[in-house]
């Protein structure tokens, strides 16, 4: 039907229309999002769509992947506070204190090769979460990288900068 697929998200599709709209769909396993600005465009995919499975239209996009979407008149909101509270409340942390910076700024996490290994399963599952959170938290996206780069290799210093982050 014209869409192409984003480099950067192999699951969002875009249409630009000869009248300059634009209609854009989001297909994540069994759930999708068709937005835009192009109405006719919408129509024809949702058509389409209907004619090859079997869809249900549940309104106005309110939850996505637990991001939450709340809508303004000129904005869109998206957050992951229930996500964040229950990432914190699994890991006992709620009660935690905040810290100034998600990282110690003289981290040497690359450099430990004599630290204590810590349990692997429970650090790649932690990271997995937060790189789902980073998609909504530029903020913590660096921090993020770093640590995931020790998920086959980590000492009990990686899992202590994840509860950091935290």
């Amino acid at each position: 039907m014209g869409y192409r697929q984003s480099q950067e998200y192999h699951i969002l599709f875009i249409k630009h229309s000869i009248s300059g709209g634009v209609t854009i769909l989001i297909v994540y396993v069994d759930d999708i999002i068709i937005t835009g600005d192009d109405f006719v465009e919408r129509d024809k995919l949702r058509k389409r769509l209907s004619a090859e499975f079997e869809i249900k239209e549940l309104g106005k996009l309110k939850y996505f992947l637990s991001i939450k979407v709340a809508h303004s008149e000129k904005r869109i909101f998206m957050s992951q506070q229930k996500y964040i509270l229950d990432l914190l409340k699994e890991t006992r942390m709620v009660d935690c204190r905040p810290c100034e910076t998600p990282i110690d700024l003289k981290h040497r996490l690359d450099n430990d090769k004599e630290g204590a290994t810590t349990d692997k399963g429970q650090y790649q599952r932690l990271v997995g979460k937060l790189i789902y959170l980073a998609h909504t938290r530029p903020d913590i996206a660096y921090v993020v990288s770093v640590v995931s780069q020790f998920m086959h290799n980590l000492k009990d210093s990686h899992l202590q900068a994840v509860y950091r982050l935290l």
